[in-house]
């Protein structure tokens, strides 16, 4: 089956084919037929079943391959990066049609957003607090929403959004076609969608790879000393055929610290967490799907939008807090039928969230196997080569010449002469070996950035008047 056989308009479908995207998932055959034909869903699914295309193309195909200027369509999400993933995705769909899409969330100036709807864009995806501001302020107007998709509704509710989302609805037309997705159904989300939906049809679809989670993905619990975990990591990092890879942890300042640490060590790691502004947030995410980051530091709430294919390794720096936080972390890999493995690290105090988590999942594991950075079965487990250490050579650490060396020299200052030179930029052929002579107080290599080939004094004398240079 395809997406034409679901009704799918032709261009839409040639859109999805041109990125590779020829069949639907479960979740798209089941809500694609029903809400073309102006059906409320409900959808219980998990993030990454392709739910995204199963409210995006019917959202679009029924307002039309060139409505009119003005806000036909709202999609609310939970987090921004959700906003910026959910909005590629509908832009992707919309590739052969002029409808405007934009992208409403906090974090980010006010002024493009606003142009944007002034432009007339006709679907906004945005976060419950900016699009309540917005609508506030009179700037956007939700008065014409005919579509209306409530994503992650779950979520929502575990972030405290209930009342803006209540809010939100009221804003719109009550005859508006209406679809809710969660990745669970508690009391709440019920009662939001009895209240604002219209004889909704309940779909659950399963993940195409949900039956072979446990196959698809090797899951490895270790009892880790919380000092000896970053330099486990590293050795984890270094494992045969790892690619991309993300790391959870509880803290925002952990996730700060844990990066400066990877990258220290040589490693390409970047971050996503609430300390960082939202254009860093999204220059991170772009790099790691872009390949030029492949260690992603992530917390939970910064990790709803992690949506890509190729991640072949989850480490749980810290122990999620229940089950269902554990299945979503994890499941960031694994997917689309490819392998992945998933690494938790389980503190002593932390034994007894273990043990909830196994006895719900079943894992058979309730006592994580005691596990340093010199165990042997950590290199057995995950195929990491005999004698690895924790710090990348610097022949294997990516990054320009002038970036800093990490780690102390192993064979001697002969070897760190060389790498000095390669990485000052203007030093020379004829610039002095380490070993020469230097005036006290001065570091090794200083003052061969100007060198000019004369004798050593000479350059102790100019060495030191740049040394006691004001500052």
């Amino acid at each position: 089956m395809n997406f034409t056989d679901l009704g799918v308009d032709q261009d839409m479908a040639d859109a999805l084919a041109a990125k590779g995207i020829l069949e639907p998932f479960p979740i798209q055959e089941q809500t694609i037929p029903l809400a073309l034909d102006g059906q409320d869903i409900i959808g219980q699914a998990k993030t990454g079943t392709g739910k995204t295309f199963g409210f995006g193309l019917p959202l679009l195909q029924r307002i039309g391959k060139d409505p009119a200027p003005g806000v036909v369509a709202l999609v609310v999400v939970p987090t921004r990066e959700l906003c910026v993933q959910v909005t590629e995705d509908i832009e992707l769909a919309a590739g052969n049609r002029p409808t405007k899409i934009v992208s409403i969330y906090g974090g980010k100036a006010y002024e493009g957003q606003i142009e944007q709807l002034k432009a007339g864009a006709q679907v906004v995806v945005g976060t419950p607090g900016r699009l309540i501001d917005l609508n506030n302020q009179r700037l956007l107007d939700l008065s014409n929403v005919r579509e209306m998709v409530l994503d992650e509704a779950d979520k929502m509710l575990d972030l405290g959004f209930l009342a803006d989302i209540e809010k939100l609805f009221s804003k719109t037309p009550q005859d508006r076609h209406t679809m809710l997705f969660s990745a669970t159904m508690p009391g709440p989300i019920v009662a939001l969608a009895r209240r604002f939906m219209s004889k909704p049809i309940h779909i659950r679809a399963t993940d195409p790879d949900e039956g072979l989670t446990q196959a698809n993905i090797k899951h490895l619990v270790y009892r880790a000393h919380n000092m000896d975990k970053d330099e486990v990591i590293a050795r984890i990092l270094q494992a045969e055929g790892r690619g991309k890879t993300v790391i959870f942890t509880r803290t925002k300042r952990s996730a700060a610290k844990l990066v400066e640490e990877l990258n220290d060590r040589g490693f390409n790691a970047a971050a996503v967490h609430g300390d960082l502004g939202q254009e860093q947030r999204e220059r991170a995410m772009a790099a790691f799907k872009a390949g030029k980051k492949d260690v992603l530091i992530a917390t939970d709430v910064a990790a709803r939008g992690i949506d890509v294919n190729d991640v072949t390794h989850v480490i749980n720096h810290t122990i999620p807090e229940d089950e269902k936080t554990y299945l979503h972390r994890v499941g960031r890999t694994g997917r689309a039928g490819k392998t992945g493995i998933a690494v938790t690290f389980v503190d002593w105090d932390d034994l007894h969230k273990w043990a909830l988590i196994n006895k719900a999942l079943d894992f058979g594991q309730p006592e994580p196997t005691e596990t340093y950075s010199s165990s042997p079965h950590l290199f057995i487990d995950l195929d990491i080569p005999e004698g690895t250490k924790g710090r990348l050579k610097p022949s294997v650490a990516s990054g320009a010449p002038s970036e800093k060396r990490t780690g102390p020299p192993r064979d001697g200052a002969r070897r760190d002469s060389g790498r000095s030179r390669t990485r000052t930029r203007t030093a020379t052929a004829d610039a002095p070996r380490e070993d020469t002579p230097v005036a006290a107080g001065t570091h090794d290599g200083q003052g061969s950035e100007h060198h000019d080939g004369n004798s050593a004094p000479r350059r102790r004398s100019r060495t030191r008047r740049r040394t006691n240079r004001p500052e």
